[in-house]
């Protein structure tokens, strides 16, 4: 039994509404990137399994604990105790109350990430296309349960800040992140982070 003209022009239009939405949804993911500026110097040496820390060019705990604290003050976001890390990590959770983001926006439950208080790194959860873009220009590195294909590719450590340029680097990626979880892509922007060298 075939259709009629009047379903067929319905199914068309739809159809048609579909693809439109598609590609406006395609130019607003391409419009809303951020610029990741090249991290200075050689990456920092890890371990390459689990627990994953960093070894070395660990910046001031200072840093660490300004950048924790910038996190931290985000609306939405409470400490808590990590899912998956040393109960001495501080982990950074989207409120019940705000609406979440994709599964693979989450280490675990709500947690978005933490900070190691040891090296000043943290594991967290990037939007994928930040996390290529954090990887690509030194400011952090697949984790090796994601690497083995056993968690989202966008689970990285992101290396311990060594100076307010870096921690403003790394706040505008932790942004990022919490715009994720809690289902908002990162703000559209003609400047490039703070930190990038023009």
């Amino acid at each position: 039994m075939g259709s009629t003209p009047c379903e067929q022009k319905g199914k068309s239009s739809m159809i048609k509404r579909e693809r439109e939405e598609g590609q406006k949804q395609e130019a607003l993911l391409s419009e809303r990137t951020m610029a990741v500026p090249q991290r200075l110097g050689p990456r920092p040496r890890t371990t390459p399994r689990t627990p994953h820390l960093q070894q070395d060019q660990h910046g001031a705990p200072e840093m660490s604990a300004m950048l924790a604290e910038r996190v931290f003050a985000l609306p939405d976001i409470e400490e808590g105790q990590s899912t998956i890390s040393d109960p001495r990590s501080r982990a950074f959770w989207l409120k019940r109350s705000v609406p979440a983001g994709p599964p693979n926006a989450f280490l675990g439950r709500r947690e978005i990430g933490h900070f190691h208080p040891w090296d000043g790194s943290m594991h967290v959860m990037l939007p994928p296309d930040v996390a290529r873009q954090a990887v690509a220009s030194g400011w952090a590195e697949v984790h090796p349960v994601a690497a083995a294909g056993m968690a989202p590719e966008n689970l990285v450590m992101v290396y311990s800040p060594r100076d307010e340029q870096e921690v403003n680097v790394l706040f505008a990626l932790l942004q990022a992140a919490y715009r994720y979880a809690g289902g908002r892509l990162p703000e559209h922007t003609e400047k490039p982070i703070p930190g990038e060298k023009k």
